[in-house]
């Protein structure tokens, strides 16, 4: 019982020092408003500009929603027969065109052949064949180099055409 009348007394004895410790916070608060005058400066004053319609009738309308769409290409190469699903595709064209490696080249009579590599395995191919897989046809080759012409679908449902070399293997690692 008279740890519970000290307890008491204790928390009546913090209790009286809070309550200076609020008259002097409240005093002090009261003192610092005395010189204290609020103050919100004016809004500044509404310019109202004016109205001007838009008459030209031989230009482009401005805020068209046509206007911002990007032009679409017309299809073409629709009818190329690269892009024919029935033609029968050439064992190169399963590879994408960095996997593969030419190696050498054989002439028979006027007719350059370029031997290709691809997974240990070495192809003999020739102008007009295909390979990559970007429809890839060869247009030319040389000692050095097989030249291709891909089709690239672009992002407007039409068809790119792009050059690609593939060159031969020993002079590629020298120039690295």
């Amino acid at each position: 019982m008279k740890g519970a009348f000290a307890l008491a007394m204790l928390c009546a004895a913090s209790l009286a020092g809070c309550a200076n410790d609020q008259e002097d916070i409240q005093k002090w608060m009261e003192e610092q408003a005395v010189g204290m005058h609020g103050a919100v400066k004016p809004l500044p004053e509404v310019r109202i500009f004016p109205v001007v319609d838009y008459v030209s009738t031989e230009e482009m309308e401005p805020f068209d929603a046509a206007r911002l769409e990007p032009a679409k290409p017309e299809k073409q190469h629709l009818d190329d027969p690269r892009l024919n699903p029935d033609r029968q595709r050439e064992p190169l064209e399963a590879f994408p065109l960095e996997a593969l490696k030419m190696v050498g080249v054989l002439a028979q009579d006027k007719e350059i052949h370029a031997l290709i590599q691809a997974d240990d395995v070495l192809y003999q191919v020739r102008t007009g064949n295909f390979m990559g897989r970007h429809y890839g046809r060869i247009v030319a080759i040389t000692e050095d180099k097989v030249e291709l012409q891909e089709l690239i679908e672009d992002l407007n449902e039409g068809w790119i055409e792009r050059i690609s070399t593939l060159r031969l293997q020993e002079r590629q690692e020298a120039g690295k």
